[in-house]
């Protein structure tokens, strides 16, 4: 079983709009509701890929109620949220059929009170024996300690569990110091994290700050992936158009793929750069494009950069 935790869930709400003007009003084309989070996302893509899957955070109010609802019906994922007093977030992604960009408008999420806190807590150590890997993704809603996920790798460390880590700013900064197997940052964030814009460089510094494997993504560009057994940049075969939303997430899920399947770095990262390339072509996050994720993957690029980094 893989351990996803989405500590900061969301009801992901998509409105497709002919053409998105600031200050006008919009006639939406159409309405799609999904269970989010980037962790939750994770945990729909690896399931579809056949991986037995459990997806552990916090879930309250009415809009926490439609994320379970819509996880009930997913084959292979199960359902470890705990519950909480205040509402699930929802994030609102507006696409621009014209073009193809998207505007995201995430909300903070709810409060969450040390009592909560601690029945989290409680529940990621009753599942840790279980978890053949661990991904802890996303932002912090209110209320959880900045150094929650320190803690949370620390945690699976303790209990021989491989973790990656896909977060952001301070939560990021502590959390590689915590050791953690895997982080997977955008450009922005690993810039953030080390100083440096000059993605090899800074892939490098966030190793020697902690992580054992860092995986930097580079957008239209594909992955560049530091780690003891060597570096290498994996790029996809051709330029996709479409909505990007959750084609990071995707990336997490091939990567956890190949992790628990034991594959080599060159694979998972074909894996990883075309699950999220197929995702780009989807709906929305949480999902791929399963026919072109197939014929993408044997034709990803993947070149190895000398050997240790």
């Amino acid at each position: 079983m893989i351990l996803t935790v989405t500590l900061n869930t969301a009801l992901d709400i998509t409105y497709a709009v002919r053409s998105l003007r600031p200050h006008a009003s919009h006639r939406v084309s159409e309405v799609i509701e999904r269970p989010g989070g980037k962790g939750v996302n994770v945990a729909r893509v690896l399931a579809a890929l056949g991986h037995e899957v459990t997806v552990t955070g916090f879930a309250g109010g009415d809009t926490g109620r439609a994320v379970r609802e819509r996880l009930a019906g997913t084959a292979g994922l199960t359902d470890a949220l705990v519950p909480v007093a205040g509402a699930t977030r929802r994030t609102v992604a507006v696409v621009d059929e014209r073009s193809g960009d998207t505007t995201q408008l995430n909300e903070p999420g709810p409060q969450i009170t040390p009592a909560e806190w601690g029945a989290f807590l409680d529940r990621y150590d009753e599942l840790l024996p279980g978890a053949s890997a661990v991904a802890l993704c996303g932002s912090l809603p209110p209320g959880v300690p900045v150094g929650a996920y320190a803690n949370l790798v620390r945690g699976a460390r303790s209990s021989g569990v491989p973790v990656l880590l896909d977060t952001s700013g301070e939560p990021l900064r502590r959390g590689v110091a915590a050791r953690p197997d895997i982080i997977k940052p955008n450009a922005d964030e690993l810039a953030e994290l080390t100083g440096s814009h000059e993605p090899l460089r800074a892939t490098q510094d966030a190793r020697r700050r902690g992580a054992h494997a860092v995986v930097a993504s580079l957008g239209a560009q594909g992955l560049l992936a530091v780690s003891p057994e060597g570096r290498w940049h994996a790029a996809p075969p051709i330029t996709l158009h479409g909505n990007p939303t959750g084609a990071g997430d995707s990336a997490v899920a091939g990567l956890l793929s190949g992790l628990v399947e034991k594959l080599p770095w060159p694979d998972r990262l074909a894996c990883a750069v075309a699950l999220s390339a197929a995702t780009v072509q989807a709906p929305g996050a949480g999902e791929f494009d399963r026919a072109v994720y197939e014929e993408l993957r044997g034709r990803v690029a993947v070149t190895s950069e000398v050997t240790a980094a």
